[in-house]
């Protein structure tokens, strides 16, 4: 059995990729992030993926890189923020990893995503409204989730990072 993945969830904007890739480092263990699987795997962008395929399309893919990343083990897996809406892809996170809410407010949301233009989801006239309503839906599952719930809001990656460490069980603190 390969070790154990480190696997971060929450909304966008909440820090998984920054955080993920630090954990990474400091752990020794190799970062993976989900949505940029997905684009390697396509040579696509995300948004071009939701134009051509729709949200459904993009999320058949979603679950089966997935599948892929989570037999790797001894990762640090960030997740889309939308992965935990299949219950299979609960199931593939549930089974392979210690699960880690990055837990952040629409403000903050707000603020991280003002300028990002690749997120096919905020393309709307009312992005507040849009992120208001994705946490409504995803908090609980994230929530339901997470081996350990930390929020993320005016803090820096490095100290988020810094916090982590310490709250994994033993054996995730050193690589394998």
């Amino acid at each position: 059995m390969s070790a154990q993945n480190i696997i971060l969830i929450g909304p966008m904007g909440s820090g998984k990729s920054t955080i993920g890739q630090l954990l990474a480092q400091r752990l020794g263990r190799e970062f993976r992030d989900s949505d940029h699987y997905i684009e390697e795997r396509t040579g696509v962008d995300i948004p071009r993926i939701f134009d051509i395929e729709g949200e459904e399309g993009f999320r058949l893919r979603e679950t089966r890189a997935l599948q892929d990343l989570t037999r790797l083990g001894n990762l640090v897996l960030a997740t889309g923020g939308g992965s935990v809406l299949r219950e299979e892809n609960r199931q593939l996170l549930r089974n392979s990893g210690f699960i880690i809410f990055l837990d952040t407010s629409v403000d903050q949301q707000m603020e991280r995503l003002r300028h990002d233009k690749k997120r096919p989801l905020l393309q709307t006239p009312n992005p507040r409204e849009r992120l208001e309503k994705l946490l409504e839906e995803r908090r609980p599952i994230y929530l339901e989730l997470a081996d350990l719930h930390l929020r993320t809001d005016r803090k820096y990656a490095r100290k988020v990072a810094a916090e982590i460490i310490p709250l994994l069980p033993e054996p995730l603190r050193t690589h394998a």
